[in-house]
């Protein structure tokens, strides 16, 4: 634990000041951005991927609390196959088993339903230095196999006439959880089934006539077969009543483990945000698949992240389905499939987190959307179009349909995926384009959240209609820092562009680490331009400014502990530090674009608080009290007079953290 490394009295210093410093830079929420197989775990419990709910990571966050950070983003957090680990291809109601905490399962509160000596046998077995797809598949197939036994000692625990009390609870908590989420546990189990009895998982490969061809769209029936749909549901539910048991059972555990680090959280103070993906995984697109559109699918246009553009092959919303038809000329309009689905997410994500980090809004607002079945996808999502943007495309002519900008308000010279291809917005059409958005911030209202948690996934592009939908609840964007182009002073990354309602970060899980990016600098000699930069941003007096941003070149660190200030010293009232940014990793998290196995798999380090004390002692690491000191000075002599204390008792802090 982290009072091993510094004292109790530095601990409660550090506390204190970071909280002050967060106050006096008008800076509301502190967040790190960390994914659940990232997480650290305890030697005698790690198979090789993390959790948020195991006994290391309870530590874990416990380490990040009194560092001084205020909530923990989380990634999506629905199950992965074995052979696809990214999160943001995983279920949307389901929650990874993999994060099921088998150490709390050889314990009496769980009635000891796992036994220590396995979950040791489980442990020593794992691979040690397997390349990072070989330790993923060992701990998918080794938790699965532990979770196969504690169900079994279950079933055989809850039939005993004298059935321990820890065993009768458990038995009466899973019995209400089943019944409050049999609408979506039924789909998931039974996916799971026919995945098995034909063979795979992609369900559009489900090829055959009779039960084959029903099996594939079982939840979506053609005209004419609604009856023997029904029929073929009772008749797998029959059949397989055990294994649906079952799934829901392991479900029961992993949301179980979910809201008791909520509980805990909550005494810390510490807030839990998830993260609404825009995609869908298999299991989701088979199970909802007449809420789609069938020709159309979901990917990114070219743009200044992804110059090619990305053929994500996410399924389209179909908006003809959010409303019921109308029954009469003066009838109401009443939710219909689409926003019925949608609310029911919600409800369920905002009922198991604080906030939600929205993923690619443009998706909810104006996706961009490219024809399925071509034989070239990259080709196909180059020459594709959004979807309510487009009233009159020769390419394109069936989007016409969905279109709610004009021909009048399209700016036809410009790329038809540029911000400005729509140019104007009356009130009515920008509560067009929100419809699905308004699911969300209705559903946050409900839960009693503030809109101010809500982070809207916004980077290099903003479309007019997305900008307006956001304008109207007062959201900000994403401005990754890291990115900045120091050349054009309107740039979206440039931190001194950030409103205060926007969320500034030096980079996501998504990016290299900006340790990584400074030695990028160093090997191309752009560090000097980036320390001018930042000594304009954190030295406002012209005296001592070039001395400073000589300093900045001299000290590597130190001009990383700047590009981590620059965030604290703008208007943006939110920031995000993403865990290998705080940590001084140089590995990446994830490559966007590309499949390949080290994508998922950085985990912050075992020993997490001395590698991080080591770190920091030769300033390879976020020093947060520095950070924090250089923003306050960057107020220039008034803030400086006024948080004299402030900024000393800081540096003192900043320094006694580099020696144990």
């Amino acid at each position: 634990m982290a009072e091993r490394i510094w004292s109790d009295d530095v601990w409660a210093k550090m506390r204190k000041l970071v909280a002050e410093a967060l106050e006096a830079l008008d800076v509301r929420n502190l967040v790190l951005g960390i994914h659940d197989s990232s997480f650290p775990s305890d030697p005698t419990e790690d198979l090789g991927r993390g959790s948020p709910y195991t006994r290391g990571a309870s530590g874990f966050l416990e380490f990040v609390r009194a560092l001084g950070f205020t909530g923990i983003q989380l990634g999506p957090q629905g199950q992965t196959s074995e052979s696809n680990a990214s999160p943001y291809d995983s279920t949307l109601f389901s929650r990874n088993i993999l994060n099921a905490p088998l150490a709390a399962l050889t314990e009496e509160p769980w009635g000891r339903l796992l036994s220590p000596e396995r979950l040791v046998a489980l442990v020593i077995m794992r691979p040690e230095g397997s390349w990072p797809g070989a330790g993923y598949r060992y701990a998918f197939r080794a938790q699965q196999a532990a979770l196969d036994e504690v169900w079994t000692t279950f079933q055989r625990e809850r039939a005993r006439q004298d059935a321990p009390p820890a065993i009768r609870e458990l038995a009466q908590r899973f019995k209400s959880f089943s019944k409050e989420h049999r609408s979506w546990l039924i789909r998931d189990a039974l996916f799971e089934v026919l995945a098995v009895k034909h063979g795979q998982r992609d369900w559009r490969r489900w090829a055959g006539q009779g039960e084959a061809a029903l099996d594939a769209r079982l939840f979506a029936p053609a005209l004419g077969e609604e009856e023997a749909s029904e029929a073929r549901q009772r008749a797998l539910i029959a059949e397989h009543s055990e294994f649906l048991e079952r799934y829901a059972f392991f479900q029961f555990l992993v949301h179980s483990a979910h809201q008791e680090l909520r509980t805990r959280a909550a005494g810390w103070g510490l807030k839990f945000y998830g993260d609404l993906q825009i995609g869908f995984s298999l299991e989701d697109a088979w199970s909802w698949q007449g809420l789609f559109l069938r020709t159309y699918l979901m990917g990114a246009p070219p743009s200044r992240t992804n110059p090619e553009g990305q053929p994500w092959n996410y399924p389209v919303l179909d908006p003809s389905r959010f409303f019921e038809p109308r029954e009469g000329l003066s009838a109401e309009r009443r939710p219909g499939p689409v926003l019925r689905f949608m609310d029911a997410r919600m409800d369920k994500m905002l009922g198991e987190y604080d906030g939600l980090r929205i993923d690619h809004p443009h998706g909810l607002v104006c996706p961009w959307v490219y024809r399925s079945g071509e034989p070239d996808a990259l080709r196909a999502v180059q020459t594709g179009a959004r979807l309510f943007d487009s009233p009159a495309l020769p390419d394109h002519p069936e989007l016409a349909r969905y279109a709610i900008a004009t021909p009048e308000q399209i700016d036809g010279t410009a790329p038809r995926y540029a911000d400005g291809w729509v140019r104007s917005l009356t009130p009515e059409q920008v509560r067009q384009y929100s419809v699905l958005f308004d699911t969300i911030v209705a559903s946050s209202r409900r839960h009693g959240r503030e809109l101010t948690d809500l982070l809207a996934e916004v980077l290099s592009t903003q479309p007019y209609p997305l900008q307006r939908v956001l304008a109207q609840y007062g959201l900000g964007r994403f401005r990754v820092t890291q990115k900045a182009n120091l050349e054009n002073p309107a740039d979206v990354y440039r931190s001194e562009n950030a409103a205060p309602e926007d969320w500034v970060m030096v980079g996501t899980h998504d990016t290299p680490p900006v340790w990584r990016v400074a030695a990028r600098w160093r090997e191309t000699g752009t560090e000097r331009a980036q320390a001018d930069y930042l000594a304009s941003r954190l030295h406002p007096e012209p005296e001592g400014r070039e001395e400073f941003a000589r300093r900045l070149v001299e000290e590597p660190g130190l001009l990383v502990q700047a590009k981590f200030a620059d965030l604290f010293a703008c208007r943006a009232r939110n920031v995000m530090v993403f865990f290998a940014d705080l940590f001084g990793m140089l590995d990446v998290y994830n490559a966007p674009g590309s499949v390949n196995e080290e994508n998922w798999t950085l985990r912050v380090p075992a020993d997490y608080p001395r590698e991080y004390q080591q770190k920091l002692a030769s300033n390879a690491a976020l020093n947060l009290p520095r950070a924090l000191a250089l923003a306050l000075r960057a107020g220039g002599e008034p803030s400086r007079t006024r948080h004299r204390e402030l900024i000393s008792g800081l540096e003192q802090v900043a320094d006694a953290l580099k020696s144990p």
